[in-house]
C-alpha cells in the first residue's frame, strides 16, 4: 500500500509538472511573434521623406551596429521603377555600421525609393524602404510596402527556424551520449540502441547544417524556397561570419565520424579476461599465496590500464570536438557582439556543452534504464547532471544580464518574455530531476534492483521448416521466440527503475521544450539592444527640442483617397486628397496630405485644413497642424488617442468662394 500511495503522489507530481509546461508552452505560443532585426537603421542621408533642391551623389544609411552587405543590399529606384543607383554598395569610410550607394548624374525631379537589406553582425537579416524626393514630391510606380520590412518568405523562415532547432537537438544529442557512455557507462557503447543514439545525433547535425546552409540565403533576401538550389546565393552566405561557421561545423562533423568510429571501436571491445582468484585464497596464509595475490591485481590492473588510457585519449579528443561544434554557434550569435564579447564567448561555450551533457545524457539515461543498467551508472550522471546545472545556472544569469540590460526588459521585450518562459522550463526540468532523484534513492535501497543487469543471451535460433507439414506448430514456435526477445527488451525494467524511467522521459520532453524556447531566443532582439533603440528614439526628438514625433513603421500605411470639388472654375478646384498615416494606430502618427487636380498633377490652393474625429466617443474633431512640402504636398503630427472609427476630413478652399470638405471613415486599432 505504501509502494502504491509513493507511486500515485508521483503520478501527481509529474502530471503537475507536465500542467506547468503546457501553461508556459501556451505561453510562449501566445506572446512569441516574428523575431525583430537586431541591427536597426539611426539615420539615413537624405533623411526619409525629405525634399532636396538638387539631387544628391550618393544615399547613405547609417545602421546601430555592423551589417554585411551584398551587391543588392541597397537599391534606388525613380519614379518609373527604374534603377537610379550606380551599384555595388559598400561600407562609407571604412565604417562597417554604414552602407553608401552612388546615384546616377542627371537625375530628374520626382520621388525616389531607398530599398535596402543587410545583415546585421549577429547574422540576423534586416531590411526596409523609404523616399525622398528632388525638387518636389512626385507619384511613383514603385511599392513602397513590397519593398521594406525583413521577414523571409513564410516556407523558407518556418524550415530555416526548424532547422535550427534540429541543429540544436542534434548537438546535444551527440555530444550528451558521447560524454555518458565515456565517464558513465563505457560498456554502453556496444549496446545497439546507444549507437542508434550516436549516428542519429551525427547525422540529423550534419543535414540540418546543410539545410540552414542552403536555406540561409533565401531567408535573408526574403525570396522562394527555391532559391534554395542557387549556387550563387550559397557562394555568397559562405562570405558571410554565418557561412564560415556552418562551413567549419561540416568539417568538424567530418572529424566527429571518425571520432564516434573510434568510440565505438574501442570502448566497445570486450574487456580482457582476467585470472579469477581462488576461493580458498584466506585458508592457504602462504608466502606463496600473498605473492600470487599481488601479481593477480597487477594483471587486473594492466589488463584494465588501456580502456583507461583510451577512455582519456577519448575524452580528450571528444572535448577539443565539443568545444568547437559549440564555437560555431557562438561566434555567429548574440555572445559576438555587444558588451563583454571577450567574455560573453567562452561563457557561451560553456554554456552549450553543459546543456548538451545535461539533456543529451538525459536521452543516454532513458535507454541505460532499459537496458538493466545499475545504480553507480545513474550515480554518476546525477553528478554530472548537477555540475552541468550548476554551470548552466551562472552562465545562464551572466547572459541575461548581458542581453536584458535592466528589469524592465524582462517583460517589455520580446527577448525577456522568452527568457522568462525559458526559465520556466529549467525550473520544471529541476522539479522533475528531483523526482527521478527520490526514485535513483528508492533504486539503491533496494540491492536487488541496484546492480547491473547482465546483458541476455541470445536464443538459440528454433529450426523450423521451410515447407512444415504442421503450421499450427510453427506459428506456436514463432509466438514463443517473440515472447523471448521481448522479454530480454523489458529484462531491465523492474518496478523502480521503470518509475526512474518515467520521470525522466518527462524531463527529456522538458528539455524539447527548453531547446525550442532557446531557438527563439537566438532569433529575437537582445532587450539591451531594443531599449537602447527606444531610448534614442525618445532623446532624439528631446534634442531638438521639438515634441515627440511619431515613429513609423515600415508595412503600416494606410492611404486614404478623397475625391473633392468645390465647384468652382479654377484648375484646383476638382481633384483628389490623398492623407496616408503612419504607423496608423493609437499615438502619434505621421500624416501626409496630398492634393492633385483632375490631370494628376499637384496642385496648391489658398487653405487647406485637415482633422480627425471618432464619432462613437464624441471625440474631435482633432485638428492637424500642417507644414508645406512642396506644390500640393503637406505633412504634419496626428494624435489619435483611441482606437476606434475614425472620419478623416479635409476642408479645401480653392478660391474666396468655393469650398467643400470631403470626409472618409478608417479604422485604428
Amino acid at each position: 500500500m505504501l509502494s502504491a500511495g509513493l507511486e500515485k503522489a508521483t503520478h501527481r507530481r509529474i502530471a503537475g509538472v507536465l500542467g506547468v509546461l503546457g501553461a508556459l508552452l501556451a505561453l510562449m505560443l501566445a506572446g512569441a511573434g516574428p523575431a525583430s532585426a537586431h541591427a536597426t537603421l539611426d539615420s539615413t542621408d537624405p533623411r526619409q521623406n525629405s525634399v532636396l533642391a538638387t539631387a544628391p551623389q550618393a544615399v547613405t544609411l547609417t545602421f546601430s551596429e555592423s551589417v554585411s552587405l551584398s551587391g543588392d543590399s541597397v537599391r534606388v529606384l525613380d519614379p518609373a521603377g527604374k534603377a537610379a543607383d550606380t551599384g555595388n554598395p559598400a561600407h562609407a569610410d571604412g565604417k562597417g555600421n554604414t552602407a553608401r550607394v552612388g546615384l546616377r548624374s542627371g537625375l530628374s525631379n520626382g520621388t525616389y525609393t531607398v530599398a535596402w537589406r543587410a545583415v546585421s553582425d549577429d547574422s540576423h537579416p534586416v531590411g526596409g524602404a523609404f523616399t525622398f524626393s528632388i525638387g518636389a514630391p512626385s507619384d511613383t510606380s514603385v511599392s513602397a510596402t513590397a519593398l521594406q520590412g525583413a521577414d523571409a518568405d513564410g516556407v523558407v523562415a518556418a524550415l530555416y527556424g526548424t532547422g535550427r532547432a534540429v541543429a540544436y537537438t542534434a548537438f546535444a544529442l551527440l555530444v550528451g551520449v558521447a560524454a555518458f557512455v565515456l565517464v558513465c557507462w563505457p560498456a554502453g557503447t556496444a549496446r545497439r540502441r546507444v549507437q542508434r543514439l550516436l549516428m542519429t545525433g551525427w547525422t540529423a547535425l550534419l543535414v540540418s547544417t546543410v539545410a540552414v546552409l542552403m536555406l540561409r540565403g533565401p531567408y535573408e533576401r526574403g525570396s522562394g524556397v527555391g532559391q534554395a538550389f542557387d549556387l550563387s546565393l550559397v557562394r555568397a552566405t559562405l562570405d558571410e561570419r554565418i557561412g564560415t561557421a556552418l562551413a567549419a561545423r561540416l568539417l568538424l562533423l567530418a572529424a566527429g565520424g571518425v571520432f564516434l568510429s573510434l568510440l565505438v571501436g574501442q570502448l566497445g571491445q570486450p574487456p580482457r579476461p582476467v585470472v579469477p582468484e581462488p576461493l580458498g585464497g584466506e585458508q592457504n596464509g602462504s608466502e606463496e599465496d600473498a605473492e600470487a595475490a599481488e601479481l593477480r591485481a597487477l594483471e587486473r590492473r594492466a589488463a584494465e590500464r588501456p580502456q583507461h588510457e583510451v577512455r582519456l585519449g577519448l575524452g580528450v579528443a571528444g572535448l577539443v570536438l565539443a568545444v568547437a561544434l559549440s564555437a560555431t554557434w557562438v561566434g555567429a550569435d548574440h555572445a559576438s557582439v555587444g558588451i563583454q564579447v571577450w567574455l560573453a564567448l567562452p561563457l557561451g561555450v560553456l554554456h552549450l556543452i553543459a546543456m548538451a551533457l545535461w539533456l543529451g545524457g538525459l536521452a543516454a539515461l532513458l535507454v541505460a534504464l532499459r537496458e538493466g543498467v545499475g545504480a553507480e551508472v545513474v550515480d554518476r550522471f546525477s553528478k554530472i547532471a548537477f555540475g552541468s546545472v550548476a554551470v548552466l545556472a551562472a552562465t545562464g544569469i551572466y547572459q541575461s544580464w548581458r542581453g536584458l540590460g535592466s528589469w524592465g526588459a524582462l517583460t517589455g521585450t520580446e527577448y525577456g518574455r522568452l527568457l522568462l518562459v525559458k526559465s520556466g522550463c529549467v525550473v520544471a526540468m529541476l522539479g522533475v530531476a528531483w523526482i527521478s532523484r527520490s526514485w535513483l534513492a528508492r533504486l539503491r535501497s533496494a540491492p536487488a534492483e541496484a546492480v547491473e543487469v547482465a546483458p541476455a543471451e541470445r536464443p538459440e535460433p528454433v529450426a523450423v521448416a521451410a515447407h512444415s507439414e504442421d503450421p499450427v506448430r510453427q506459428a506456436q514456435l514463432e509466438r514463443q521466440l517473440a515472447a523471448r526477445q521481448s522479454a530480454g527488451r523489458d529484462r531491465g525494467l523492474t518496478p523502480t527503475r521503470a518509475g526512474l524511467r518515467r520521470s525522466v522521459l518527462v524531463e527529456a520532453l522538458v528539455a524539447v521544450a527548453v531547446l525550442v524556447v532557446t531557438t527563439m531566443l537566438t532569433n529575437s532582439p537582445p532587450g539591451r539592444v531594443a531599449g537602447e533603440v527606444k531610448a534614442g528614439a525618445a532623446n532624439a526628438p528631446a534634442a531638438g527640442g521639438a515634441a515627440a514625433a511619431p515613429q513609423t513603421e515600415p508595412g503600416r500605411t494606410v492611404e486614404l483617397k478623397l475625391p473633392y470639388d468645390t465647384k468652382g472654375r479654377t484648375p484646383n478646384a476638382k481633384g483628389t486628397a490623398v492623407v496616408t498615416l503612419n504607423p496608423a494606430r493609437t499615438g502619434p502618427n505621421e500624416v501626409k496630405l496630398a492634393l492633385d487636380g483632375a490631370d494628376g498633377q499637384p496642385v496648391d490652393v489658398p487653405e487647406v485644413q485637415l482633422a480627425f474625429t471618432l464619432p462613437d466617443r464624441d471625440l474631435g474633431p482633432l485638428p492637424v497642424a500642417l507644414t508645406p512640402e512642396g506644390t500640393g504636398r503637406w505633412s504634419g503630427t496626428a494624435q489619435l488617442p483611441l482606437a476606434g472609427n475614425w472620419v478623416v476630413s479635409v476642408q479645401i478652399r480653392s478660391s474666396d468662394i468655393d469650398q467643400t470638405t470631403p470626409t472618409q471613415q478608417f479604422k485604428i486599432g
